[in-house]
């Protein structure tokens, strides 16, 4: 006898009827969300679990949350059900088994626990942290010297974010009047695009690194949740790795990310991120006013000095001189006391020589010389000195004392 076997119908009715005897109430169930789609307003997840040491699937199930429930939903989690509802989020959600004959088994989601994510959350960041430490990352960035003044910002945000819009507007009615150059990169705050977008303008930025003096990455704050993306292993090497300071202004005061404890500076907000900037380039400001002042007084101390020196010089230079005007009209008025005495010397003594060069002229006049018996013989009105000087034939004239005689030589 051939057996007539069961309808497919009737064997998923069976199986609907036994789900709905032992399991009529909902569950609490903790699985991963693999993928989320959305449409007409309801949202669906593949959930999945894996094996703990081989990452292997070990079971998978679709799941529903109907736009009834999804709005009593965000009503009560408010952002934090977007943030939970991310492909690679471990969550708890208290679900019905639904089983139908034509559509198969999925889960009816009536709730999700954001605490247990939030916690399974602090235990992966809490390994991926002792990793980053492992690698030496933790402080990093921080050990980058900041330039003197920080003027050229490259920001890392979301225009959407209005943390962003704090930003600017903090920097442009700063008290100080000082001007900021701020180069904008767009990237996801939130989601699964968060580390891809921020560790490619990351990459985008280091690539022209000359042209800027930090990093900024903003964004307002937001549920825990909001923030995973921040707990990146490759978007904490980058920031860690990065040539130029990075700062964060990414949560509120409770908050902390593993991108904050990689970052060369950690802020709790966009707005405070804008006065670290702010205050750092007022301290610098600080210092040269604090130099200006200094030199001004050391200038003042070396003018005062060197002042005090020109005038000990002047009183010196004076005194010396008054000294050397006394000796000088000592001196002179000795001289005025002797110039009578020894121009009289004087006077005799040249009286004297005059004399006695003229008792010698005198002596030695022609008429002496010829009234002591001697003569002078000219030719042509000229003494002649010597025989060779005369020509024969020549008249010469000879002078004596009473006369002249005049000869023929031969």
């Amino acid at each position: 006898m051939t057996p007539t076997g069961f309808r497919l119908f009737e064997v998923f009715e069976f199986i609907r009827r036994v789900l709905a005897l032992n399991l009529p109430d909902a569950l609490w169930i903790r699985a991963e969300i693999a993928q989320v789609k959305s449409s007409r307003g309801h949202i669906y997840l593949d959930l999945i679990e894996k094996e703990p040491d081989t990452d292997q699937w070990i079971a998978q199930a679709s799941a529903v949350i109907w736009s009834s429930t999804l709005r009593p939903l965000r009503a009560s989690r408010g952002s934090a059900l977007d943030a939970l509802l991310q492909e690679g989020m471990e969550i708890l959600i208290k679900a019905r088994v639904d089983f139908h004959e034509r559509y198969g088994l999925k889960l009816v989601i009536d709730d999700i626990d954001p605490a247990y994510t939030v916690g399974q959350l602090a235990l992966v960041r809490e390994r991926k942290y002792r990793q980053l430490a492992e690698e030496g990352l933790i402080g990093k960035n921080r050990a980058l010297p900041l330039p003197p003044v920080l003027q050229r910002i490259a920001v890392i945000s979301s225009e959407q974010a209005a943390g962003f819009q704090d930003f600017q507007e903090q920097l442009r009615q700063n008290p100080y009047g000082y001007q900021f150059s701020c180069t904008f990169f767009p990237a996801a705050m939130q989601g699964n695009q968060v580390e891809t977008e921020t560790v490619a303008q990351l990459n985008r930025i280091q690539a022209q690194a000359g042209r800027y003096d930090a990093v900024a990455i903003i964004r307002g704050g937001g549920a825990r949740l909001d923030l995973a993306g921040f707990d990146s292993i490759p978007l904490c090497r980058a920031i860690a790795a990065f040539p130029l300071p990075v700062f964060t202004g990414i949560g509120h005061d409770i908050d902390e990310t593993l991108a904050d404890l990689v970052a060369h500076s950690a802020l709790k907000t966009p707005t405070a991120v804008a006065e670290f900037l702010l205050q750092h380039n007022l301290q610098f400001e600080s210092r040269l006013l604090e130099w200006a002042g200094l030199l001004r007084q050391t200038a003042m101390e070396r003018l005062f000095l060197q002042e005090r020196k020109l005038d000990q010089l002047n009183a010196a230079l004076q005194q010396l001189a008054s000294r050397q005007l006394a000796v000088g009209q000592d001196s002179l008025r000795r001289l005025e006391l002797q110039v009578p005495l020894l121009s009289g010397y004087f006077l005799r003594g040249e009286n004297h020589r005059l004399e006695t060069a003229e008792k010698i002229c005198t002596l030695l006049s022609i008429e002496n010389t010829l009234e002591r018996g001697f003569s002078i013989t000219l030719l042509n009105g000229h003494p002649v000195r010597g025989a060779k000087d005369i020509p024969p034939g020549s008249v010469l004239t000879t002078r004596l004392k009473d006369g002249e005689v005049e000869s023929v030589a031969k």
